[in-house]
């Protein structure tokens, strides 16, 4: 069995969309890379993340249940979890982050567990690179694969931490904005051209509703987004993606070019999911036959012939 290590947030979302709202529940980053690489029986995936000591044991029970390992988990007492709070708006490739409370994430330091220290493929969720880096330094042997997931806020505040760590992955995944600030460059070719001279060998762009692009040295590759009848809530599909990802290539073992593609199917499959509920519930009930069930929608939706 491959070891799939994410070191992510679990955190509380509250979350208003033209669909509806929440109260607090189930988030971060961690989480939903978890419930999505859970999708894949032969995968031991370990979490490392920090709650505080208001987080209720029903959802640990939940992990549990999808066999995520959280013995990385730490849990502060008298310290609170990180809560985020945002609204969408008509166009939900846009939101406003209207609460942000670090918690017990402000001063985390991730402790990997001795079981995970020697895991195939890593999986740095979205956090301050010094974090990222203070987990992966801890690895007893070399990944196979390391990914990283990022944002603006870090190429802000953190650019040159996040510039020495790209040095380190093999994989970055980022939504288009992003590859072009992080670049500088408005063409997504040449912004995957200037990151892959960053360090990552494979260049992963995410573009919401309207798919991913994989950069390889001169080879590309695209995958479609699903057309939903019924988006929800956008919030962790891009996790959600990364989840599928790291979970199929631990899965199979190889990570060739054309393994890397499928990989990125999966991840937009199991994406696809999570939007059509608010927070992790799709993505937690999902059932084994509807991930195959809409693989091969995917399939039929770029088969043709010449």
């Amino acid at each position: 069995m491959s070891k799939l290590l994410v070191i992510g947030t679990v955190a509380f979302d509250a979350i208003e969309t033209p669909f509806g709202k929440t109260d607090k529940i189930l988030g971060g980053a961690g989480t939903y890379i978890g419930l999505s690489a859970s999708n894949f029986k032969n995968v031991d995936t370990g979490l490392v993340s920090v709650v505080g000591n208001d987080f209720p044991q029903e959802y640990f029970d939940l992990l549990h249940g999808k066999n995520i390992n959280t013995d990385g988990i730490e849990v502060v007492k008298d310290g609170k979890t990180f809560f985020w709070s945002g609204k969408y708006h008509t166009n939900m490739n846009k939101r406003d982050t209207l609460v942000t409370e670090l918690n017990v994430l402000e001063h985390f330091s991730p402790v990997v567990p001795e079981k995970y220290k020697d895991a195939e493929i890593v999986m740095l969720g979205n956090l301050h690179p010094l974090v990222q880096n203070a987990g992966l330094e801890q690895m007893t042997t070399k990944p196979k694969m390391v990914v990283l997931d990022t944002m603006d806020f870090w190429m802000d505040i953190a650019l040159d931490d996040l510039k020495m760590l790209l040095k380190k992955v093999d994989v970055i995944t980022i939504n288009d904005e992003e590859a072009q600030q992080l670049s500088g460059e408005y063409s997504l070719v040449k912004a995957a051209k200037v990151i892959h001279e960053m360090g990552p060998k494979y260049v992963v762009i995410k573009k919401g509703e309207h798919g991913a692009l994989l950069f390889h040295q001169d080879k590309m590759f695209f995958a479609p987004a699903l057309p939903l009848a019924d988006v929800f809530d956008p919030t962790g599909a891009g996790d959600t993606f990364a989840g599928g990802f790291t979970g199929y290539l631990a899965q199979q073992g190889e990570l060739s070019f054309e393994n890397i593609k499928n990989a990125v199917i999966w991840g937009s499959n199991l994406a696809s999911f999570t939007v059509e509920e608010f927070g992790v519930k799709r993505i937690a009930e999902v059932t084994t036959e509807e991930v195959a069930q809409r693989l091969e929608k995917f399939k039929d939706l770029t088969k043709f012939s010449l």
